[in-house]
């Protein structure tokens, strides 16, 4: 696994791969092209999100 560092930030970074079904990829692409930003940031907001709620939730560490 490869870390970067970001520019002026002192956390690290991991690329990922991820493969999503055709269908929720395009709708990905068109929320980014709405909002202005790229896939990417679209992904990494979902995630962040999705994380923040199962450590609310208390499921941090547990299988779903």
């Amino acid at each position: 696994m490869k870390e970067k560092r970001s520019q002026g930030r002192k956390q690290t970074a991991v690329r990922a791969s991820i493969t999503f079904p055709s269908d929720l990829y395009e709708t990905l692409d068109k929320i980014a092209k709405q909002k202005k930003v790229s896939l990417a940031w679209v992904v990494r907001d979902a995630v962040e999100k999705y994380v923040a709620n199962e450590v609310k939730q208390g499921r941090k560490g547990r299988r779903l």
